[in-house]
């Protein structure tokens, strides 16, 4: 396995993370939770380093599940978890609203660390900005919290550049979560620079887009019931039997590179920058390690430039996200 920084920051991680998200919500199948501890001790024993999950992630019990599994090697891995959500008094999965008071944030903290059975967490991230109050006090709280060394590093995931550099300026930032892949390209807007610019590490989520760049979904592919996908305008049957023509150039590039898809786009991602960290996840140990195989897979400027010929002509069709979700973004 190879590392990398995350921006200006000390915080080494494993070039390759892993995306826990999947192994407890969001794709409506329910996953038997040894066996996901047997797999995220697998993603340790290849080399990855760094875990991310969140409280809203079950809700819960995603955190307690890497607690589980990682307690006993805490020491050979980089966990990230987040705050932001008011989730729902019973347990029952989706949220309120958004809460980042600096009282909730140190709730959230301490849950957290109970559940994830440590006494530090590595990178905390505020999950979605909430307006209602001021980024300097979130930003204030974080650093408290860092003095009394409950946490390591503040992350932020998809705020506006503006709200960034005012989080920054009250505690330096080490990474930002955001969407990027190839279906998803529109930090390289504004995103990507400032973060050059701050010295801040991109950890993309959804790398793989949501599981249809592996190449193995197509217009006919049901979703199970509860899957979040099956609202997002991009997994209507319509754009997924139009975005074939983009899983058909991955699938071409691969063949000459001996590579699937899935390693094409993350390999793609690892060579956009030095400090670029994704996060797949999985619930199976073939594609864990058809995923870590990208890591040694390099593309050359040829490679990458036949990539945006390609993508020029077959463009993404549909939104990411349904409009209440896309409120939430860019804050």
């Amino acid at each position: 396995m190879k590392f990398r920084k995350l921006g200006r920051s000390n915080l080494e991680v494993s070039a390759l993370g892993f995306g826990s998200m999947g192994m407890s919500a969001s794709y409506g199948v329910r996953q038997d939770e040894g066996e996901m501890i047997a797999l995220t001790r697998a993603v340790v024993d290849r080399g990855v380093t760094f875990f991310d999950t969140a409280e809203s992630y079950g809700p819960y019990t995603n955190e307690t599940l890497l607690g589980k599994a990682l307690s006993p090697i805490r020491e050979r891995v980089v966990i990230a978890t987040k705050f932001g959500f008011q989730l729902n008094p019973d347990g029952s999965p989706g949220w309120q609203g958004l809460n980042s008071r600096p009282g909730h944030i140190r709730e959230v903290v301490e849950a957290s660390l109970r559940r994830l059975q440590t006494d530090y967490i590595d990178l905390l991230y505020q999950h979605r900005v909430d307006p209602a109050v001021p980024i300097e006090d979130v930003a204030g709280t974080v650093k408290e919290l860092i003095g009394q060394g409950k946490v390591r590093h503040f992350g932020m995931s998809e705020p506006s550049m503006v709200t960034l550099r005012r989080a920054h300026a009250v505690q330096p930032v080490t990474a930002l979560q955001n969407e990027y892949s190839l279906w998803w390209r529109e930090p390289e807007r504004d995103v990507i620079p400032t973060l050059e610019e701050l010295g801040i590490g991109l950890v993309p989520y959804s790398p793989l887009g949501r599981g249809f760049l592996t190449g193995t979904m197509s217009e006919s592919t049901k979703l199970p019931d509860g899957d979040f996908r099956s609202a997002l305008p991009r997994f209507s049957p319509e754009a997924m039997k139009a975005n074939q023509a983009f899983i058909a150039m991955l699938t071409e590039l691969g063949r000459r590179k001996d590579a699937t898809p899935a390693q094409i786009a993350l390999a793609w991602l690892l060579a956009q920058k030095p400090w670029i960290v994704p996060i797949p996840g999985t619930t199976k140990l073939s594609r864990l390690e058809e995923n870590i195989g990208a890591v040694d897979l390099v593309l050359s400027a040829d490679d990458l430039r036949a990539i945006d010929a390609a993508l020029s002509k077959a463009p993404v069709q549909g939104d990411r996200y349904p409009e209440h979700l896309q409120k939430l973004v860019g804050v």
